[in-house]
Formats: C-alpha cells, sequence, structure tokens
C-alpha cells in the first residue's frame, strides 16, 4: 500500500525519528554494476574524511577519542555505526559521498530498513533524507544538566586536529 506523506512520517514518528525529513522518490530500477563494492568501500572512506563539517554533531555520538580520530582520518567506522544510501542503487541512486548520510546502526539503520523494504514494489517511496551528513535524533543530542562536557570534548578534539598530534 502506497503511503501518504503524513502516514510515512508517522511511521518514522513512531520510530523515533520524528525529526527525520523524507523525500518521494520514483524509485527506477536499475542494474547496478558488477564490480560496485570497490567503488562503495573508497566511497566511504572518501565520506569519514569529508566529517570534519560534522564535528559537533559527531561530539554528541560519545565516541572514544580513538573511534572519533580513526573516523576523520578514513581509517574504521565506530561499532554500530553505518553509512547508508540516501537512495538505493538499485533504485538509480548513485555512488557518491552526496547520496550517503551516517546513523547508529541499532536502532536507526535497522529501523529504516523495515520502513523501506515496507514500501517495495510501490510507485513512490518516502525515502529518510537528513539534511546532515550524519543522522543523530534531536532528542539523543540534546545534553543534560551538569556542565558542557560535550563542548570541552570538542574543543579537545578541534586542538588535536589543529595542531596534528594524537589525542
Amino acid at each position: 500500500m502506497e503511503l501518504t506523506k503524513d502516514a510515512a512520517e508517522k511511521i518514522i514518528s513512531d520510530m523515533g525519528m520524528d525529526d527525520m525529513p523524507l523525500i518521494a522518490v520514483r524509485p527506477v530500477p536499475t542494474k547496478v554494476p558488477a564490480n560496485w563494492f570497490p567503488r562503495y568501500k573508497e566511497l566511504c572512506r572518501e565520506f569519514m574524511q569529508s566529517l570534519t563539517d560534522s564535528v559537533e554533531t559527531l561530539a554528541f555520538m560519545n565516541l572514544s577519542q580513538d573511534e572519533f580520530m580513526n573516523l576523520l582520518m578514513g581509517r574504521s567506522v565506530p561499532q554500530n555505526m553505518s553509512f547508508r544510501f540516501r537512495t538505493p542503487l538499485t533504485w538509480g541512486g548513485k555512488l557518491e559521498t552526496d547520496n550517503l548520510f551516517m546513523c547508529w546502526t541499532f536502532p536507526h539503520s535497522q529501523l529504516l530498513d523495515e520502513f523501506i523494504i515496507s514500501q517495495s514494489g510501490n510507485d513512490k517511496i518516502w525515502l529518510p533524507n537528513p539534511t546532515k551528513k550524519v543522522y543523530q535524533p534531536i532528542s539523543t543530542s540534546i545534553g543534560g544538566a551538569g556542565g558542557n562536557a560535550t563542548e570541552d570534548r570538542l574543543t579537545e578534539f578541534s586542538a588535536a586536529m589543529t595542531s596534528g598530534r594524537d589525542i
């Protein structure tokens, strides 16, 4: 059954991602080249290195210093983090960094998979399209009482990155 925008937004909201923007896409069945995976791995590395403009969002994800630096240096993805295509390759999405975003594997990526798969066969599909490269629900990115440790971590990471030293 094809979803209306309101119905799609209600489902996403019920999944705890009420701040996730959605876009309507008419899926175009596309044959994915057999050698897509090596390009995808290279693309992921490029995407990780492009996250220097997302440092504030990443600071709220409680990554260890090693995970944070390895991510920004393009070395490794933190455990329980996923790269997602905004538009899947099989539906006409491109192997480009602009077609990627990062989020927690559990629960967000798994819930988004369920949401997208439930729409298979429809002429119009509602796809997640976060405004930033890293999706962190607003409900989990609001700091609590007791100081600003996130700002302190961000300052420390930024200083280390600009000085070139390891943290």
